[in-house]
């Protein structure tokens, strides 16, 4: 399956992404479409709590590196220079990868370390324009389907891929949500997801003391960001003149040319930095 494919399906069946996500895993799973849609609805509301505890209270890591930096950005949030629909999609990122580091309950998507950027895409995109509960959840299923993608034919692991293929993917996914949500077509998600995934090629993982702390966290604010910028030029009739399954094939390559340093073992980058070294060896590591 890959994204040519996908978008003939859409055209041959005049649904959205969404609507084939369903069906798709329905076939695939023997699971009755409501159940796949409540299924998701579920994640939904376990993403709704990750991304707001962290910024109703303050939420330490488990290591004791980081943490109430979402508790704190919210307090910001009335002077912040991003608007309301983006400032609240950093605050909510931010909130979900604390209560990761936690150990609280999220919803990988596609993985732990990229946790905050999905919720924080959906649920800022969904409650700051009101939208329905309903487009929310298309939105989590459109970027399901394109994880899948993802997943098939590149990497989900930084282990693997580097964080472009966690950040990466995840920004990629929650793109493609967003112009889903906001009535875009099945072509205009999938260039918010290859605008996406282009912004973001090459980026390594290289974490402090090989936990998903620093600099993972405030990764899922910048991913966000990005993802919420690939989605406005997409919407705006901006193509990827690089389609979505070349930008894929892309970085599978360019992850698997990335020296093993870069690939989550916290053994270069920022993870080799005098102070990276010095907190690090704070918790042990």
């Amino acid at each position: 399956m890959n994204a040519k494919e996908i978008l003939a399906a859409c055209r041959e069946e005049s649904l959205p992404l969404s609507r084939i996500a369903v069906k798709r895993e329905s076939e695939q799973s023997g699971v009755p479409g409501d159940e796949v849609r409540a299924r998701f609805d579920r994640m939904l509301s376990v993403m709704e709590k990750a991304a707001d505890s962290a910024r109703a209270e303050e939420v330490r890591s488990v290591s004791g590196l980081t943490g109430g930096d979402a508790y704190r950005y919210e307090h910001y949030r009335r002077s912040s220079i991003l608007g309301e629909t983006l400032s609240l999609a950093v605050g909510c990122a931010l909130s979900c990868s604390e209560v990761n580091a936690s150990m609280g309950r999220i919803v990988a998507c596609p993985t732990a370390g990229s946790c905050g950027i999905v919720p924080a895409a959906v649920l800022s995109t969904g409650r700051t324009l009101g939208l329905t509960r309903e487009q929310m959840v298309d939105g989590l299923l459109c970027a399901g389907l394109v994880g899948q993608i993802i997943g098939e034919h590149a990497c989900l692991a930084g282990a693997q891929g580097g964080c472009q293929a966690e950040c990466g993917s995840a920004a990629a996914m929650a793109a493609a949500a967003v112009v889903e949500m906001l009535g875009g077509s099945p072509e205009q998600s999938f260039d918010a997801a290859a605008i996406a995934i282009k912004n973001t090629l090459g980026l390594v993982c290289d974490p402090v003391g090989g936990l998903v702390e620093i600099p993972c966290i405030k990764r899922n604010a910048g991913g966000v960001a990005g993802a919420l910028c690939a989605a406005d030029m997409a919407l705006a009739g901006i193509r990827s003149h690089i389609p979505f399954d070349d930008a894929v094939e892309a970085m599978n390559r360019v992850g698997r040319q990335l020296p093993a340093s870069l690939r989550e073992t916290a053994a270069g980058g920022l993870a080799t930095t005098k102070t990276g070294l010095e907190l690090a060896a704070r918790v042990g590591k």
